[in-house]
C-alpha cells in the first residue's frame, strides 16, 4: 500500500506547495458516449486487485472504462504535481491524509458531501474512525478504501537460536527508562562478531554481526513505523484535537523520553547507528540476516511473508507501554480531480471503490485490509488460507483503545521537513531530544499560525 510509510521531507516540500490549478468545479458531464476514466495508484502489488475491480465496474457500467496507471511512491507524487500544474491530472487518484488538506486548499479535489448523501453511502460500514479522517470544514473529500496498523516483524530462526519463545512476544512491555522486556529481547537478539549477545558482559558493541532491531530513522514528523507508536504509549498526543487541530505538542517530555530511548539503542550497539544504517530499507536488512526485528505496517505483509523473502518471518504486536499498547491506524481514500471532464462517472467509480463490491475483490487478493469491516475479515481469511498469520494487525485495529489516528493538519510539508531535520541531530548524537524538539515546537507553532 505504502511503498514507504514514512515521509521523505524533501519530497513533501516539493510536492505539497502546489500552485492552485485552473480547473473546472467538477460540474455535470455533457458526454453522451463511452467515457474512459484515468485512475492512478502507487502500489504495484495492488494493481491486479484494482484491475479486477475496474473490470467488474465496467461490466456493470458498460459505457465507463477505467484506465489504471501505476508508479512508485516517490514518482507518483512527482507525477501528480506536474499533472495538476498543467491541468491534466488523473480523473481519480489514490490519496493520503497528509496530502489532501493541501489539495483542498488549492481547490484540486472535489467535495463529495452532497453525492455521498444523495446516494446514501453507509459511513458506519467502515473501520471505526476512518470515515472522519476525510472531512475538512464540514466537507467530505474521500471515502475509506483500506487501513493499516503497525507491528513487530521478526526473524523466526533468530528467535529460535536465541531460545526465545515467540508466544512471549505478545506480552512484551516497554518504558523509556530501561526499555522493559522489549529492550531485553532486543539485547538478547543482538550478537557481536564473537557470538556474544547484548546481555553478555563480554558483548562488543563496536563489532556487531546481527543487530537486535533495525530502526527507521527518516520516519518524518509522525514516526508512524517507529517512535510515534511508543510515544503515544508513553502518554504523548500529537495534537490538541485530530483531525485539524491547531496546536502540536512536540515539546512534551513524554515524546523526548521516547526519542532519547530510541537513540540509545544505537549507542548500546543494539541497532545500526544513523550514519551507518542501510539506505535499502529494513526489509532488505532483515532479509540479509543483518537484523532480527523491525517495526512495520500491515502494508508490508507480503514483503515479509511472500515468496520473495529469503528468511522466515512472523509478526507480533507492539509492546505495551506505560499507557498500554498503541499503534497508528491509518488509511487511504480515492480523490476526484476537480479538473475532470467526467465528474459524474468519476463519482460512480469512487463509490464503487468504497463499496463491498470492490473491497471484497481486494480482500480476495490478500494484499491490504479493506476499510469495510466485513471485507477486512475476508482479507484475514484470505491470508489464513494462504498460511499467513497476520491476525495481530486485525487484533490491534479492533481492540478498543489500542489505535490512534494519523495527525492531520495544514502545513504538513513544512512540519515534516522541520521535525525530520531536528531529529537528525538526535540520531547523530549532536543534540538531546528535549533540545531538538523544543526547536521543532517553536518552528511548528510558527507554521500553524500561518493562514
Amino acid at each position: 500500500m505504502r511503498t514507504r510509510a514514512r515521509w521523505t521531507a524533501a519530497l513533501i516540500a516539493t510536492v505539497l506547495p502546489l500552485a492552485t490549478a485552473a480547473c473546472s468545479s467538477g460540474g455535470s458531464d455533457s458526454s453522451n458516449g463511452p467515457v474512459t476514466l484515468t485512475y492512478a495508484l502507487w502500489d504495484n502489488n495492488q494493481q491486479p486487485a484494482y484491475q479486477a475491480c475496474a473490470d467488474a465496474f465496467t461490466a456493470a457500467h458498460p459505457d465507463i472504462h477505467v484506465k489504471i496507471t501505476q508508479s512508485a511512491w516517490n514518482q507518483y507524487w512527482q507525477n501528480l504535481t506536474t499533472q495538476m500544474t498543467s491541468g491534466n491530472a488523473p480523473d481519480v487518484f489514490t490519496d493520503h491524509v497528509a496530502y489532501y488538506p493541501q489539495f483542498v486548499k488549492n481547490n484540486q479535489i472535489l467535495d463529495l458531501t452532497s453525492r455521498v448523501a444523495a446516494d446514501k453511502v453507509d459511513l458506519n460500514q467502515y473501520q471505526g474512525g476512518l470515515a472522519d479522517l476525510w472531512v475538512k470544514d464540514g466537507k467530505r473529500y474521500g471515502l475509506p478504501k483500506d487501513w493499516d496498523t503497525v507491528a513487530i516483524a521478526y526473524n523466526t530462526g533468530m528467535l529460535k537460536s536465541a531460545h526465545v519463545d515467540p508466544a512471549g512476544l505478545a506480552n512484551l512491555t516497554w518504558n523509556p527508562t530501561d526499555g522493559g522486556t522489549f529492550e531485553q529481547l532486543i539485547a538478547k537478539l543482538t550478537v557481536d562478531q564473537k557470538g556474544h549477545n547484548g546481555l553478555d558482559p563480554s558483548f562488543d558493541k563496536n563489532h556487531v554481526k546481527v543487530h537486535g532491531i533495525e530502526l527507521i530513522y527518516d520516519d518524518g514528523a509522525t514516526g508512524q513505523s517507529t517512535w510515534g507508536n511508543f510515544a503515544v504509549a508513553n502518554g504523548f498526543t500529537f495534537l490538541d484535537k485530530n483531525p485539524f487541530g491547531t496546536k502540536y505538542h512536540y515539546s512534551d517530555p513524554a515524546l523526548a523520553q521516547t526519542v532519547d530511548w530510541f537513540a540509545s539503542l544505537a549507542k548500546k550497539g543494539y541497532a545500526a547507528p544513523y550514519d551507518k544504517a542501510s539506505t535499502l530499507g529494513p526489509d532488505a536488512v532483515l532479509n540479509a540476516g543483518k537484523a532480527a526485528m523491525t517495526m512495520t505496517g500491515s502494508w508490508n505483509i507480503n514483503t515479509y511473508l511472500g515468496s520473495s523473502a529469503t528468511q522466515k518471518f512472523a509478526f507480533a504486536p507492539l509492546p505495551a507501554g506505560p499507557r498500554g499498547r498503541k499503534t497508528f491506524i491509518n488509511g487511504l481514500s480515492d480523490a476526484i480531480y476537480t479538473g475532470t471532464k467526467h465528474p459524474d462517472q468519476a463519482w460512480q467509480w469512487v463509490k464503487f471503490l468504497a463499496s463491498t463490491s470492490c473491497q471484497d475483490i481486494v480482500a480476495s487478493k490478500g494484499v491490504v485490509f479493506p476499510a469495510i469491516k466485513t471485507s477486512s475479515q475476508k482479507a484475514l481469511a484470505t491470508h489464513q488460507a494462504a498460511g499467513r498469520n497476520v491476525k495481530v494487525f486485525v487484533d490491534e485495529a479492533t481492540t478498543p483503545g489500542e489505535t490512534f489516528s494519523y495527525p492531520i493538519t495544514d502545513h504538513a510539508d513544512q512540519i515534516t521537513q522541520e521535525v525530520q531535520t531536528d531529529l537528525e541531530g538526535v540520531w547523530l548524537g549532536k543534540s538531546t531530544a528535549a533540545d531538538a524538539l523544543a526547536k521543532a515546537q517553536k518552528a511548528v507553532d510558527g507554521f500553524m499560525s500561518q493562514p
